[in-house]
């Protein structure tokens, strides 16, 4: 099936190009009346307010419901989660500003992150024939979304999921800057057409532009590497806008699966910006307002100032899950025979405000209790409870666990070839600081846990002095911190903003991390079976594909030769090895292999 299929060509026919040719006879009528309304028209201002609503980051969540710890879903800031609590919120505001002077749309990462978004990706696949409908399709849908612009992890599952779920959505996915590899023409609808009555005699015409993020070159490299390209937010909106504008858009609203701070976690391993969403208001003009994706932060109103016009344009993020909901409040003029953005402002509504809606909740229900079901499946036992909290500043046997599970599978993977007789070392990262193994039984949510993303496995051949510089580039995740003195935990680590899941333990060696020394200098000590690390040494490299494609700009690994790769996620590998141990014993694999110096003084 081509990627600019019928989706595409028919959709964007009818929320494009098709709505604008009406907008465009739509503008012609109205105008003729304005210039019939004569003098006593004119003496007449004309005002006209909307406001559009937006979500992002949804991550499969339709429940205040946490399928990892299968009780409701809480935080230290008590924050709710799901399409459940939106909707509430949504139909508050199309009371109170009236339906019709409304719209709803969302800036991706839609269906993956939690154990419901699997299962009918994996378990009980919408893709199969006479398969389900995605539960997000279904929310979404009941809830009334306008259009969504595609996130990275839509890609997660490969594109006949994504197609699927397109197809059972009454929205358009939008995606301006993914294009198929071979025509190089928009895979999915760039924009979509939006008109708004008004008691003024003339419609208002609201473009939606969905740009995507192009990382996903990189991180499903896998599933797009010559099926689709991903080129930059800023140069597929100097594209768009121009278009938009000239169709009769009198408001042009971007929504970007894309952060604000104009930087990138590849490095320069692409030539686009990972998070481009102030660069595009601040270079592209035409733009009134943009909903901003991807970097799972909050940020009710943020403005940047267009280098050419010199106005304003207002960003806006809500916190991901379905914890807020952003609202962006537009004033119109009508002038010169159209409509001209006045006034624009943003701010966020906290879901946990309200309660669940019941259309949604009774909606899916039987869905929900599918996935509590399978989630709680026992696949195990363990013989010791164990827990990731301390994960980022200590070697725990959790992590170790991870760890044993990609030796043992890639050791199996390369039995029998010349590389059988390699030593095989493994990387993983502290995902969850909640993940938990319990003593006693053991269900696939807890094994799941462990590891939250779509990754796979993969082996790459690197050597010694590769190894001691992908730990170097490991550790600055830690805050330099003097000798002596008491050391608090919370403030060792993300040093300059890195996430937990870019702090790579490596299993299989032996160090320390002296966080008294600056970055580049800290990894000392390395050795392997009690010797130091040979440089020229050869070792096997277990690691996920996010890795190996360049998440987190680590060096070496994504130029390094694959050996070995695995289309099964992590997660069921890990799953499948517990089941056919049938028992978890951390004195098997676990063993503290690296910790925290100052100075060669132990931090704990």
């Amino acid at each position: 099936m081509p990627l600019n299929r019928r989706n595409f060509l028919g959709r964007s026919a009818v929320t494009g190009a098709g709505v604008a040719l009406a907008g465009g006879a739509a503008a012609g009528s109205a105008q003729a009346a304005e210039g019939a309304e004569g003098a006593a028209g004119r003496r007449r201002e004309r005002r006209y307010s909307f406001t559009v609503m937006g979500t992002t980051d949804l991550h499969g969540n339709v429940f205040n419901w946490d399928y990892f710890t299968d009780a409701e879903f809480d935080d230290k800031a008590h924050n709710d989660v799901g399409l459940a609590k939106i909707s509430t919120l949504v139909e508050r505001v199309r009371a109170e500003k009236g339906r019709e002077n409304t719209l709803l749309i969302d800036a991706g990462d839609t269906i993956q992150g939690t154990q419901l978004s699997y299962y009918y990706a994996k378990v009980d696949p919408i893709t199969a024939r006479r398969g389900p409908v995605h539960p997000m399709a279904q929310a979404m849908n009941a809830i009334g979304y306008d259009a969504a612009a595609l996130g990275n992890h839509e890609f997660n599952y490969g594109i006949p999921v994504l197609r699927k779920f397109e197809e059972q959505c009454d929205f358009p996915l939008l995606g301006a800057n993914a294009l198929d590899a071979k025509t190089l023409r928009p895979a999915f609808p760039p924009y979509s057409m939006h008109r708004l009555r008004t008691p003024c005699g003339r419609d208002v015409k609201v473009a939606v532009l969905g740009l995507t993020n192009p990382g996903i070159a990189l991180w499903d490299k896998q599933n797009v590497q010559g099926k689709m390209t991903f080129p930059g937010l800023e140069e597929q909106s100097a594209k768009y806008v121009p278009r938009l504008r000239s169709m009769g858009a009198d408001v042009v609203i971007v929504s970007a699966h894309s952060g604000s701070s104009g930087t990138s976690s590849y490095g320069d391993q692409l030539p686009y910006v990972e998070n481009a969403a102030g660069l595009v208001a601040e270079q592209v003009p035409g733009i009134d307002a943009i909903l901003v994706g991807h970097a799972h932060t909050e940020i009710p109103e943020y403005r940047v100032k267009n280098r050419s016009t010199g106005k304003d344009v207002v960003l806006s993020e809500p916190l991901k899950w379905g914890q807020r909901l952003t609202l962006f409040d537009f004033e119109l003029v009508f002038v010169r025979g159209r409509w001209s953005v006045e006034k624009v402002s943003a701010k966020v509504l906290n879901s946990n405000t309200v309660p669940e809606d019941p259309k949604i909740t009774d909606l899916l229900v039987d869905e929900h209790r599918k996935v509590v079901a399978y989630v709680n499946q026992v696949i195990g036992t363990s013989t010791a409870a164990m827990s990731s909290a301390e994960g980022p500043v200590k070697d725990v046997p959790i992590i170790d666990l991870i760890n044993h599970v990609q030796v043992e599978t890639v050791k199996a993977a390369l039995a029998g070839t010349a590389y059988a007789a390699l030593p095989v070392l493994s990387q993983a990262s502290c995902f969850s600081r909640t993940a938990a193994i319990p003593a006693g039984e053991v269900t696939i949510r807890d094994a799941a846990g462990l590891y939250p993303f779509e990754n796979t496995l993969e082996a790459r051949l690197v050597t010694g002095a590769q190894l001691k510089d992908y730990l170097e580039y490991s550790a600055k995740y830690y805050v330099q911190t003097a000798p002596g003195g008491v050391v608090d935990p919370a403030k060792l680590t993300n040093a300059d903003g890195t996430p937990d899941y870019n702090y790579d333990a490596v299993y299989g060696l032996a160090y320390d991390v002296d966080i008294a020394q600056p970055k580049g200098s800290r990894i000392v000590n390395l050795s392997f079976g009690g010797r130091p690390v040979d440089p020229a040494a050869e070792f096997v490299l277990a690691v996920n594909n996010y890795r190996a494609s360049g998440g987190g700009n680590f060096p070496h690994v994504p130029q390094a030769k694959q050996l070995w790769a695995n289309s099964d996620e992590i997660r069921n590998t890990i799953i499948s090895w517990v089941k056919a141990k049938g028992t978890v014993d951390p004195a098997r694999f676990a063993s503290v292999d690296w910790r925290l110096t100052r100075d060669g003084v132990p931090v704990f």
